[in-house]
């Protein structure tokens, strides 16, 4: 029977690549000459450290575009409400990159796709959801649905099989 998965992917190179990007843009940039901006990575938490929070937010907008440049949906981006003041008057912010499709996002799109009565069976299995129905049809008609149901969260539609 035909299926296919549905996933939320992150490369996680392409976020290496911009947040390098995003530091040697910084250092060369005249309003930030001294200061001690920059974005650290740690697996998939970006922190951004900047002197003040308005070069917090120029450091923050410079790495969305880095991201948006290299093929990174911004949407998968997390990014802390809650700025921490550290050692004098500096700040950081802590911004995580969301890999997989969490448990509600997922149990949302199985609530979906079978309120929708296409012929299809979802499942939940890890962090994916496998999709399986009769025929290729149904399945194109399903990554349609769910293409235009969930716009809030990036998606990927993986691992096609006849």
């Amino acid at each position: 029977m035909p299926s296919f998965d549905i996933v939320s992917e992150v490369d996680k190179t392409e976020v290496k690549n911009a947040v390098e990007q995003t530091n040697k843009e910084v250092g060369t940039r005249f309003d930030f000459k001294g200061s001690d901006a920059r974005v650290e990575q740690a697996e998939m938490v970006l922190t951004v450290h900047a002197d003040n929070e308005f070069q917090l937010s120029q450091v923050q907008d410079i790495l969305t575009g880095k991201l948006t440049k290299r093929g990174v949906d911004v949407r998968c981006l997390d990014i802390s409400d809650k700025i921490e003041k550290v050692s004098g008057n500096k700040v950081k912010r802590a911004c995580t990159v969301k890999v997989g499709v969490e448990t509600e996002l997922a149990k949302k799109i199985v609530k979906l796709i079978k309120d929708s009565k296409l012929k299809v069976q979802a499942s939940i299995q890890g962090e994916t959801v496998r999709v399986i129905g009769k025929n290729r049809d149904d399945l194109q008609d399903c990554i349609a649905f769910v293409k235009k149901s969930i716009t809030d969260f990036p998606l990927q539609y993986q691992n096609f099989r006849d």
